[in-house]
């Protein structure tokens, strides 16, 4: 008896569905209907709503094993024929058309059309750009031999406020130009060119698998242990013997450590089974770091499938501390967070100054994640149902855990003068900054562009991600962030397989002409701190222009200050 047949749904079908609040997507030719999983999905809804609309079978397949990927086949709802052409998620601003009484579908085909593309989820779904609209014309050029009617190149006027038109001219050009030369560097984005570049990645993607990459190395992570087990050790016999300092050291250092597999824990890049890498994830983050894993799956779930996009990414969202884009200066909303990131006057005076405060935010950067993490688990905003549901309240265990050994054990307790508890907390605390710096360098310096929604997933990921190059010896210092360009790619590779993997990785870039972003350690340091840098003199000059129109006395502008 063959398998279930599902029925061709049009093009027009799927946009009236996704009009109607559903969550729509494409995998592997079928269409499916996420509503029922929504809230139970461990990664959180976000990351399945900057899905809606778009073919998302590389981005599921990357971060979900087969176990999950194959689950998803109870919400088909039927299937496409022909190439897909994506949609912009209602998320990020697409406007989608409900279904009239008077028209009908017996003619409505299943292909794609690139030109109802624009129509229903790109051009309508906002005014026009001034920034992006303006840029069409370069990437129609570029796509005019396929006949490929591009979208808007970004959605930022959709999920942002606003802003004065007072010196944004400047940022304007700014932008195009950016956008241009992301164009101009990387491979097309034709459905021809980006077609290729998914087919070989696929490819890549099953050699890989038959590398055996995908297999953990166990011994490996008995090293790891052991180098966490002297690392505690030695915390606690130096605090025994009252050099708080130095325990306060060797704590932090174990913490900077752990987060590499907490990492791998959340990526199920361990043992593959979700419930056994899940537990790992919490033991090592919630009782022994007082971090929350599940917290950190939703923040990071999204920030590999809108990797760098100012609006969406929560990963580059600092305000009002840092920026690495200008086009934070429009005070955007945040999809992530639901919230404006307001270019006030407190953002205004820190982001003059940010390339010499960002190490400085870095040495603190764990009280925040404490913040972001007793906010998911006390608000309750994980999955309550499904098969994550008892993960909150295992995690709000390990918080107990973690405050009575660190907090009571540690430094109520151990240690006895208020000065040398503050010490040893602020020292504990800055001694990770590394990981910190690390997990910044990955992706700081790259493009924030949005080259609109028919980039490839491996292409995207290449070019808002870099790699460190470093002696072997070292990884176990950065590990396994500096190959974070390897990971986008495949989430999932265990990290002691990652170095193996990158040589793939580079001869699949030569192939397709994508370039693969290297920098060494201190390189890619210096082209974090010249991004900060560049968008410091540029809120500079925006301040500047501001002035002018003020004191002109333009009866548009001036009132404004």
């Amino acid at each position: 008896m063959g398998g279930k047949t599902y029925p061709v749904l049009s093009r027009r079908q799927i946009e009236a569905l996704i009009a109607e609040g559903r969550s729509i997507f494409i995998i592997d030719q079928y269409v499916i209907k996420a509503d029922p999983w929504v809230k139970y999905h461990p990664g959180g809804e976000k990351s399945i709503l900057h899905m809606v609309g778009r073919d998302a079978t590389d981005e599921v397949t990357a971060l979900h094993s087969l176990e999950a990927r194959e689950q998803m086949s109870r919400y088909r709802i039927g299937r496409i024929e022909g190439r897909w052409s994506n949609f912009i998620p209602p998320i990020q601003g697409g406007k989608f058309r409900p279904l009239l009484d008077t028209e009908g579908l017996d003619n409505d085909s299943g292909e794609c059309d690139p030109y109802s593309t624009e129509a229903s989820s790109s051009l309508s779904s906002r005014d026009p750009s001034p920034v992006f609209d303006a840029a069409e014309p370069t990437i129609r050029n570029r796509r005019a031999a396929d006949g490929v009617l591009p979208s808007a190149v970004s959605t930022s006027s959709v999920s942002s406020v606003e802003p004065d038109d007072d010196g944004m001219s400047y940022l304007d050009t700014i932008t195009k130009e950016k956008t241009s030369l992301d164009l101009e560097k990387y491979p097309s984005l034709d459905f021809g060119t980006q077609d290729a570049i998914v087919a070989k990645y696929r490819d890549l993607a099953r050699r890989i698998e038959a590398a055996d990459l995908y297999r953990c190395n166990y011994w490996a992570y008995a090293i790891e242990g052991t180098r966490y087990s002297l690392l505690f050790g030695l915390a606690f016999l130096f605090l025994h013997w009252g050099w708080y300092v130095t325990s306060a050291m060797f704590l932090g250092a174990v913490w900077h450590q752990l987060v590499f597999t907490a990492h791998d824990a959340g990526h199920m890049g361990i043992t593959h089974d979700y419930h056994t890498d899940s537990v790992i994830g919490i033991i090592i983050a919630d009782f022994l770091g007082g971090l929350s894993i599940g917290w950190w799956k939703h923040n990071h779930n999204v920030h590999h499938i809108v990797t760098n996009a100012p609006e969406h990414d929560p990963d580059i969202e600092h305000m009002p501390f840092l920026a690495v884009s200008h086009r934070f200066f429009s005070s955007m909303r945040s999809t992530y967070y639901d919230r404006v990131m307001e270019y006030d006057a407190v953002a205004k005076m820190t982001l003059r100054v940010q390339p010499y405060t960002y190490y400085i935010l870095l040495l603190f950067g764990r009280l925040n994640l404490y913040r972001l993490s007793w906010d998911y688990l006390i608000m309750g905003k994980g999955p309550r149902k499904g098969a994550a549901w008892w993960h909150r309240w295992l995690e709000l265990a390990g918080h107990i855990f973690f405050w009575s050994w660190y907090g009571y054990g540690i430094l109520y307790k151990s240690i006895p003068t208020n000065g040398d508890r503050f010490l040893f907390f602020l020292i504990s605390h800055m001694v990770p900054m590394p990981v910190h710096a690390q997990i910044c360098l990955s992706h700081f310096a790259m493009s924030t562009s949005d080259l609109g929604p028919h980039e490839s997933f491996p292409q995207k990921m290449l070019r808002t991600t870099m790699d460190i190059d470093c002696p072997q010896w070292l990884d176990f210092f950065h590990g396994g962030l500096q190959f974070q360009a390897i990971h986008h790619l495949f989430p999932r590779i265990p990290r002691h397989n990652l170095r193996r993997t990158q040589k793939l990785v580079q001869e699949f870039c030569n192939e397709v002409g994508i370039p693969y972003a290297l920098y060494g350690f201190v390189d890619g340091n210096k082209q974090v701190v010249g991004t900060l840098a560049e968008v410091s003199r540029q809120a500079a000059i925006l301040a500047k222009c501001q002035k002018v129109i003020a004191k002109s006395g333009d009866p548009i502008h001036g009132h404004h200050h």
